[in-house]
């Protein structure tokens, strides 16, 4: 562990530039130059990410950018103090002492406890004081590892309230305003960031230490890459308000359920340790105070500082409920299209009769239609009916999980129920969505209420899910439902309408093409999966257009990784940062496996000219695939679901075209419009552009 810092990984009073990615630059070099890295450019990009998403600088001219990355093989810490110092974007000014804190992806916990360690260090003013004194870099490898070595662990929290107050002895007068029916007021708190290494427990010392000194009961929870140690329950039972300085989900977070809560952005736990004490001691004094909700509030509810949009929150919620309704999708679509390998088409018509009359050793002898005799008839009416009865959770999980991600687990079951109500009423997907968010609402409503203590333990378990099954399915069966479906069988009867005919199916193609490439497994992307993916349930070879419909998408779908792999590795790579290939390099598979979002960090960088090239050949491919009646009876895969796929020609034909005119269009797009700094490469990686 001591040799997490050498004097090599040091600078004192070097200029290494006059900005802070210069200094993470340098840094990166220097632990790459020791072998500690692959590639210094890569360990500099993720620090960079890191910084670009939160800055790094904190009050006291300290500023701690890391990364845990691919590229470091060796845990390591690179030092250096600046004269003058760089702006990392703390308010107090610039940063003089700058720790690059470099931490292998798949780090072994004692090397993250030991980078934690030092994060903690940095809140203390004889560490800073002495690195500021320091006359050599030898001297400042002893005072790191003195400091890494005596610190305590990273994951210690206290596990009694007499074990936390025994760490503050001597209690100081307390003000009035924190004082609860005379008494010090009682404070849990979380913090944890997005790599859990540094801020994690910044926050946690700067937390701790604020409730020493204005003498509140101040018990904090760091949750930390290097795991963590609960408080114990009996402690948060007696909080009067609980702190969550997060950047991430909080872990378990039912424990603090109905507890009135302060949230922020981890760095504010570190900057303003006073304030959110302050104001998570009026909010227990606020009868009206925003709460934990319910029993687990949601992971997808803890929110950093900056407060999310209405259409934000929207956006989340249903791609939750998608995200999680997917595996029901894949697998069960999967098993469909191995039913119909085995078993013929004709598998449908029989298979429920087969699998309860017949068995491996009393196979089926009555209307095979399997290529594989009796044997190929039991076996593809069982993956069927799996498959089929996967398939038929669809709406019900999307349902479910919409109610989860606004109430988290006392949602679900009034969701499930919501979405299977909408079946019934056969109001399809849309009335799934409408049942999921009133379920999901009166839920987190009731998971509100600052219920009696004997009773908060069957909220969670029998009344919100009593009241919530009660409240979202009737509004469905008494109002809602026969509306949805009257507007689902418009829009059924619409599409059928269409793909009767041939310019018909080349306009539902373009269409399902745009969508999926508009925001690259986005909301809008998502809507024409789910539409593709309920549609499948109701698909019969008298009704075929489900699986055009399900082809088109997901050929569509893998054009804009694919595109950009294409043009960032092979047509025009000088127009790419390092970076932007290396990313091009994993779209390959990514495309190649239907994952629409390999193309999102080339979008995010640039979405004005990648996002309508990928539209563009998302379109051509649609068309293409409704053209030349691709039908797909698996809902993913990409090519590793070709068997599934007929004609596989067509299909291919459609993809490679969508993929050459979304790539060509992107290369034109970067060389002729807009100003582009121009990227420097190797002569030896030059490739000529495509005219």
């Amino acid at each position: 562990m001591t040799e997490i810092i050498t004097a090599e990984l040091v600078s004192i009073d070097e200029p290494l530039g006059a900005d802070k990615r210069a200094v993470i630059d340098a840094l990166a070099q220097r632990v790459a130059a020791q072998g500690r890295a692959t590639d210094g450019g890569r360990l500099a990009d993720d620090a960079w990410a890191r910084e670009e998403k939160d800055e790094t600088g904190l009050p006291g001219g300290i500023a701690i950018p890391h990364a845990k990355s691919a590229a470091v093989t060796q845990a390591s810490l690179a030092f250096a103090r600046l004269n003058p110092g760089v702006d990392f974007g703390a308010e107090d000014g610039g940063a003089d002492l700058v720790f690059l804190i470099a931490a292998p992806d798949t780090a072994a916990e004692e090397h993250l406890a030991v980078l934690s360690k030092l994060a903690r260090s940095l809140m203390r003013d004889d560490f800073t004081a002495g690195l500021r004194a320091a006359s050599s870099a030898d001297e400042v490898v002893a005072i790191v590892r003195d400091a890494i070595s005596d610190a305590p662990a990273a994951t210690e929290a206290p596990t009694s309230r007499a074990e936390a107050r025994a760490a503050a002895p001597s209690a100081p007068a307390v003000d009035d305003e924190l004082l609860i029916d005379g008494r010090p007021a009682r404070i849990v708190a979380v913090t944890a960031c997005a790599t859990g290494i540094a801020h994690t427990f910044m926050a946690a010392d700067a937390l701790t230490a604020t409730g020493k000194k204005d003498g509140v009961d101040l018990t904090v929870e760091p949750q930390g890459s290097s795991g963590y140690k609960a408080i114990d329950q009996r402690i948060i039972d007696e909080a009067d308000a609980v702190i969550f300085a997060v950047d991430v989900d909080v872990r378990e977070q039912a424990r603090f359920a109905g507890k009135p809560v302060v949230r922020s952005g981890v760095k504010r736990g570190i900057e303003q340790p006073a304030q959110m004490v302050r104001e998570a001691v009026a909010a227990a004094k606020n009868p009206n105070a925003a709460r934990v909700p319910g029993s687990a509030a949601a992971s997808s509810g803890s929110a950093p500082a900056a407060p999310m949009s209405v259409g934000a929150k929207i956006q989340r919620i249903l791609l939750t409920g998608v995200s999680y309704m997917i595996p029901f999708v894949a697998g069960g679509g999967l098993l469909i299209a191995i039913g119909f390998a085995l078993g013929g088409y004709k598998v449908t018509d029989n298979a429920a009769k087969v699998i309860i009359a017949n068995s491996l050793w009393n196979l089926p002898t009555e209307n095979i239609t399997s290529q594989f005799g009796p044997l190929g008839q039991y076996l593809g009416s069982v993956a069927f009916m799996m498959g089929s009865t996967s398939m038929g959770f669809l709406v019900a999980a999307l349902a479910g999980y919409i109610a989860y991600a606004i109430a988290d687990r006392p949602g679900i079951a009034p969701g499930f129920v919501a979405g299977a109500i909408a079946v019934t009423m056969n109001a399809g997907f849309l009335g799934g969505i409408v049942g999921g968010f009133l379920a999901g609402g009166v839920a987190y409503a009731l998971g509100r209420l600052n219920a009696p203590r004997w009773l908060r333990g069957l909220m969670p378990v029998v009344i919100v899910p009593l009241i919530g099954s009660i409240v979202a399915s009737g509004l469905l069966i008494l109002f809602l439902g026969r509306p949805i479906a009257t507007l689902m069988a418009w829009l059924t009867d619409g599409l059928t309408g269409l793909t009767e005919s041939g310019a018909g199916l080349i306009l539902v193609g373009v269409i399902l093409g745009l969508m999926m490439c508009f925001d690259l497994g986005g909301p809008v992307n998502k809507v024409a999966y789910v539409f593709a993916t309920t549609g499948l349930a109701a698909a019969s070879t008298s009704n075929p257009a489900p699986y055009l419909i399900m082809a088109a998408v997901m050929c569509a779908g893998m054009v804009p990784p694919l595109a950009l792999a294409l043009a960032s590795t092979v047509l025009a790579r000088p127009l790419f940062t390092p970076v932007e290939r290396e990313n091009g390099k994993a779209a390959w598979l990514l495309g190649a496996a239907f994952i629409s979002e390999g193309a999102i960090p080339f979008a995010a960088a640039d979405p004005l000219r990648v996002i309508p090239a990928s539209m563009a050949g998302g379109a051509v491919t649609g068309a293409l695939s409704m053209w030349f009646g691709v039908t797909s009876l698996a809902p993913h895969g990409g090519i590793f679901v070709l068997f599934a796929i007929d004609p596989i020609w067509g299909f291919v034909v459609a993809l490679v075209a969508g993929t050459v005119v979304s790539a060509l269009l992107l290369v034109v797009l970067k060389r002729y419009v807009g100003k582009r700094k121009p990227v420097e490469v190797d002569a030896a990686e030059a490739v000529p552009v495509a005219a």
